[in-house]
């Protein structure tokens, strides 16, 4: 008889996320993709990507637990749903016992969650005036700059200066990020200067320092 798995599922706005693991924790298998239009049938392709990699099917399934935007979309989990909130808690006090702050760039919104000690949460505070400084925001200078999201991160460590952004709107940004462009500035000095951009939309939510 095979061995039971169980499932974890973060359905979020923008890319859904798997990850099958065995009784002790173990990482069995894990698929990512873009979330699409149809949520139910980005989730069953993430889950038999991850079974297959997992050597598992869907039989296998002892317990799972879908969270994120989209949760209630999943169709094979249809009891067990957490908050992104909840997960995030449980998962980084699991793994970083200790008082925390915790920040989760979304693809929608931005959230900042600090744990106490025990892993109780002290407070809770998210974005959602607009897409600056959200995972939305990234991708969008991605598509400016015709640059893949997976590359920008080495291009920005070859900054030699930073291009700062004045503009708090995705869609000004983007048209200061073209401006740069047109003026012949090093593309590495830009992306670093977006992800300075992000940074300060988060500093602007919570302050992050130590109680």
């Amino acid at each position: 008889m095979a061995q039971p798995v169980y499932v974890g599922l973060d359905m979020g706005a923008s890319r859904t996320k798997v990850a099958v693991i065995d009784r002790h924790g173990a990482l069995l298998g894990h698929s990512v993709r873009k979330s699409g239009i149809d949520f139910g049938v980005t989730a069953a392709l993430c889950l038999d990507n991850a079974l297959e990699m997992a050597d598992a099917s869907r039989n296998d399934i002892a317990d799972a637990v879908a969270t994120g935007y989209g949760r209630n979309n999943v169709a094979f989990v249809t009891e067990k749903t957490k908050t992104e909130i909840g997960c995030h808690a449980k998962g980084c006090h699991h793994s970083f016992a200790g008082e925390l702050t915790i920040i989760d760039i979304g693809g929608q919104d931005n959230k900042i969650i600090k744990l106490d000690a025990s892993g109780r949460r002290d407070s809770f505070k998210m974005n959602r005036k607009c897409a600056a400084g959200t995972g939305a925001f990234l991708e969008e200078m991605s598509s400016r700059l015709d640059i893949p999201l997976e590359e920008m991160n080495n291009l920005a460590r070859q900054a030699t200066e930073m291009l700062k952004l004045g503009s708090y709107c995705t869609v000004f940004s983007a048209t200061e990020v073209l401006e740069n462009i047109r003026h012949g500035k090093p593309v590495a000095d830009i992306i670093k200067g977006i992800f300075y951009s992000m940074i300060q939309r988060v500093l602007e939510m919570d302050s992050l320092t130590e109680k």
